[in-house]
């Protein structure tokens, strides 16, 4: 990957992760720009095989995660960067990348979890969860970003954080 393209891509996450962390939303006025440049940025500097690549992540991005939005189990702002992050990464890359974002956004859940004691909670909704995907139906909206009773974690954070850790092993060969 071409280093500005891994700027840009870091510039963005950054931004998204304060702001996440700030006000828990993450808007639009910088993801929709953010999926534009990720594309436009491929495309000047990598050609037809560039804006494939980023066609294609950024639809990755969007496919993957669609179905957590509608179950109400991630916010349209994290799904969003998740989109602009594939037109920046491709798709194989951002693939690396929500896999450390998985694992970022799990460990920051177990602590938060743990933190306010809400493990025996948790664990009486994972098993409505897992119940109502077996049944072949949506959980409760008592398992959904809907319920003011969740713990929900700043997913833009954990998004930052895997840029963060990705950009640094493609620019430095770290780890």
């Amino acid at each position: 990957m071409k280093p500005e393209i891994i700027g840009l891509a870091v510039a963005l996450a950054v931004v998204a992760g304060v702001l996440d962390w700030r006000s828990r939303r993450i808007p639009n006025w910088l993801t929709v720009p953010g999926l534009a440049v990720g594309i436009g940025v491929n495309t000047l500097l990598l050609g037809w095989a560039g804006a494939k690549s980023s066609l294609l992540g950024a639809g990755l991005g969007l496919l993957l995660l669609l179905p957590f939005v509608l179950i109400r189990s991630l916010g349209a702002g994290d799904w969003k960067l998740t989109g602009a992050m594939g037109a920046f990464l491709g798709p194989g890359n951002l693939l690396d990348v929500l896999l450390i974002t998985v694992l970022a956004a799990g460990v920051m859940a177990a602590v938060l979890i743990v933190s306010k004691g809400r493990v025996r909670q948790t664990a009486r909704n994972i098993a409505h969860i897992v119940g109502a995907f077996f049944s072949f139906h949506l959980p409760g909206p008592e398992v959904s970003l809907d319920s003011k009773e969740s713990l929900k974690i700043p997913f833009g954070v954990a998004v930052t954080a895997a840029v963060v850790l990705f950009s640094a092993r493609q620019l430095w060969g770290a780890w």
